[in-house]
């Protein structure tokens, strides 16, 4: 790795800079290519995707229908199975109660509707009726709650288990309980984990070591989180998948060619800031903003993720983005707007042709620059 100076915060601490998507850009290169020519397809373990998204397991983006049609898109939903859709027969009722909601009563309205017991019944329903589709099915739990339930998910006939959190580590301590194993956990299971967030090369390393098949990158940095103002805790993107880039790259010599796919998770809200992932080392992005803005969402253009229902300390809110066009205009365009926010396959396959990278291994290659908004 190359050193970097440490910046003095003051007489007592120093910390390096780092960078957000915002500051950075991609270079154009000597040659061009034809967009028809490109391939965005994406495969981990198994399973080939013709995008290089995974949609966020939040309630306001993926329910059991839009994983099928994100499916059918060539994307890869994540049930949420911590959510609405295995707490109630029918949530459809309460999703249209959170959109409609007062502000001022909005958090504890919701962490009263996720109070309502997870019921192992309903995970696998809902990840069947996925599997009965035809498509890939994933499903996401946290840390805390995979020892308990990960049985259910396993028996529903999950194809990718992920394990996401604001912050996981392959080393948590405890004295009160034990801690998930994750390195035994993973080795006993059938199925390939995607584990994350982590923000930092030493954590990817521990977490890659665990025998995960994709870590994820980022720690809550989208518009409904709050994690840097709550806890403090924030790694700016660019720099982050660039260092667990960095952790893949060793890992691979280490584990004598076994390869962890990383996987951007947050502040990405357009095609340019996809992009970017893939140019900073990225295999792949998972996104949630863009797809809240679909007019066929759940949320109804209303965004929230776990952290904004946590019991005792939530670190994220409900934010409205409003909505632009369908799930398959939002992907595939036509765009009706001009910040990248429609169209956003467009825009990544359209960064590709303008620096001549023929697929997403060749786009990690890419001459990026320092350019601060």
């Amino acid at each position: 790795m190359t050193a970097v100076a440490d910046v003095e915060i003051g007489k007592g601490k120093s910390g390096r800079r780092a960078y957000a998507f915002d500051d950075i850009a991609v270079v154009p290169s000597r040659r061009t290519r034809a967009p028809e020519d490109i391939s965005l397809a994406w495969q981990i373990d198994a399973y080939r995707f013709e995008l290089p998204f995974l949609v966020a397991p939040m309630d306001s983006v993926v329910s059991p229908a839009t994983a099928i049609q994100l499916g059918r898109l060539g994307a890869l939903g994540v049930l949420n199975l911590e959510g609405l859709w295995t707490r109630y027969d029918d949530p459809q009722p309460l999703l249209d109660e959170i959109a409609h909601l007062p502000a001022d009563r909005a958090t504890r309205r919701m962490q009263e509707l996720y109070r309502e017991p997870i019921r192992e019944e309903l995970i696998g329903q809902r990840l069947q009726e996925i599997r009965d589709a035809g498509v890939t099915v994933a499903g996401a739990l946290s840390p805390q709650r995979t020892v308990e339930l990960h049985k259910a998910v396993l028996a529903a006939g999950v194809d990718l288990f992920v394990i996401r959190g604001t912050v996981v580590s392959a080393e948590h301590v405890s004295s009160a309980s034990e801690p998930l194993n994750l390195k035994q956990f993973i080795y006993e299971l059938d199925v390939p984990v995607i584990v994350g967030g982590c923000a930092t090369y030493q954590a990817a390393l521990h977490l890659m070591r665990t025998g995960a098949a994709g870590v994820l990158v980022g720690s809550g940095g989208g518009p409904s989180h709050t994690t840097r103002k709550v806890l403090g805790i924030a790694v700016p993107m660019a720099t982050a998948v660039a260092d667990v880039a960095a952790a893949r790259r060793d890992y691979l010599d280490e584990s004598g060619g076994r390869y962890v796919h990383v996987i951007a998770d947050g502040s990405m809200g357009n095609g340019g800031d996809i992009a970017k992932a893939i140019a900073c080392g990225a295999d792949a992005a998972m996104i949630g903003t863009p797809l809240a803005r679909a007019t066929d969402a759940p949320g109804q253009g209303w965004h929230w993720g776990n952290e904004a229902v946590h019991a005792d300390l939530p670190r994220g809110g409900r934010v409205n983005l409003g909505t632009v066009g369908t799930m398959q205009e939002v992907l595939f365009g036509p765009s009706t707007v001009a910040d990248g926010s429609m169209n956003i396959a467009g825009g990544l396959r359209h960064a590709m042709s303008a620096t001549g990278y023929k697929d997403l291994k060749e786009m990690q290659r890419v001459e990026v620059v320092v350019s601060p908004v």
